[in-house]
């Protein structure tokens, strides 16, 4: 078999797609090292870009670097709708896998389309106007259309399965679970000079509505005002309190990052956390609880779509929206040491689950049919 994977549009740290990136690199250092002898593919192929080359130009891999700017939104959409299938002829491709979940308009010979989630169309129904709204049809019309024509589909959790069946009734034979494998991550032990002094909360959040920035700042604010020594907080994905509804006394004990560029340094305040706070509204899958599952912090997460299966009872789960139950929730973790030991054994057990050998093996029986 001869497999080709398209990731022409993947450019690291630019749009939307850092999660679908970063995956795509695992993936296909997973793969080539399961495949060293040949055992699944005769070869892997890799459309790529002058851009992505350093992270996909790796051994076992034909790495081919595409013309056109993947970074010019015109370039993509023709590349996506009309290009890819004459790449797919030229290289003789016996399955082409899209990481990113969009197959072109015409293509009739084997493909696999990875649908993370279906996000947009969620937008659409509680956010109008937050994303661009032609940009936000293009993608929701072409994710239908990939659904509703891809070969095979493989998504990454119970959860979105659920979503694509509604989305494209009768799909279900064609789609496959395969949950995210997770990334080791280390902790070297020292301290880390973004830390704040005393006991800290980690969070992370985002400008976009969806990852309730709002709602942990809320959250935060409430557990300020009734604890008698409170936590400090620490939020990676905004850069500071501002426009948010926060007390002054509460902000000031709040430290903000929009991005840690080290991440070394990232994983060492992840790891130096007391708690770690998540309140996503919505997941395809998430993984910022299994991180820091990995590196022994307490986790209290939103218990919405697919973070449920993703943390199971290794974390306490909330009610994003039910400030008290969180504020109650965040308490017990801080305060009660022997839930606090209980939870990070069952994390560490945890993430057991999401091991990259089991992934890639399911991923090879997939992309073999």
């Amino acid at each position: 078999m001869r497999l080709v994977i398209d990731c022409f549009k993947l450019v690291k740290g630019k749009g939307k797609s850092i999660g679908i990136y970063n995956l795509a690199q695992s993936l296909i250092q997973h793969l080539t090292a399961a495949n060293r002898d040949g055992e699944h593919c005769g070869e892997i192929i890799v459309l790529g870009n002058e851009y992505n080359r350093k992270d996909f130009d790796i051994p076992g891999v034909h790495f081919i670097p595409m013309k056109g700017n993947p970074l010019n939104k015109l370039t993509c959409i023709v590349w996506e709708l009309f290009l890819v299938p004459g790449k797919a002829r030229k290289y003789r491709a016996d399955r082409i896998l899209f990481p990113r979940g969009y197959r072109p308009l015409f293509y009739k010979g084997k493909d696999t389309v990875i649908i993370h989630d279906l996000i947009p169309f969620y937008y659409d129904k509680h956010f109008p106007g937050v994303l661009n709204r032609v940009e936000n049809a293009y993608i929701m019309s072409r994710l239908k259309a990939s659904m509703k024509h891809a070969d095979r589909i493989i998504t990454i959790s119970e959860f979105s399965r659920q979503e694509i069946d509604s989305m494209c009734p009768g799909s279900g034979s064609r789609v496959k679970v395969i949950y995210n494998g997770l990334n080791r991550m280390e902790n070297s032990g020292g301290n880390c000079a973004l830390s704040p002094d005393g006991p800290y909360i980690y969070a992370t959040a985002s400008g976009l509505p969806h990852k309730n920035a709002a709602g942990v700042l809320k959250t935060y604010d409430m557990y300020f005002h009734q604890a008698a020594e409170p936590a400090r907080l620490v939020v990676v994905g905004i850069p500071g309190t501002e426009g948010y509804a926060i007390s002054e006394e509460a902000a000031a004990c709040v430290t903000c990052y929009k991005y840690i560029e080290r991440t070394e340094d990232m994983h060492s305040l992840l790891a130096g956390a007391r708690a770690f706070l998540f309140l996503s509204l919505i997941e395809g899958f998430g993984f910022p609880p299994l991180e820091a599952m990995q590196l022994g912090v307490p986790v209290v997460c939103s218990d919405r779509t697919a973070l449920t299966e993703v943390v199971s009872d290794a974390g306490l789960l909330t009610d994003p929206d039910n400030y008290e139950q969180t504020v109650e929730c965040l308490n017990r973790v801080l305060e009660e040491e022997e839930l606090r030991k209980s939870l990070v054994r069952k994390g560490y057990a945890n993430v057991k689950r999401f091991d990259w050998d089991s992934r890639i093996t399911a991923y090879w029986e997939e992309l073999s049919r």
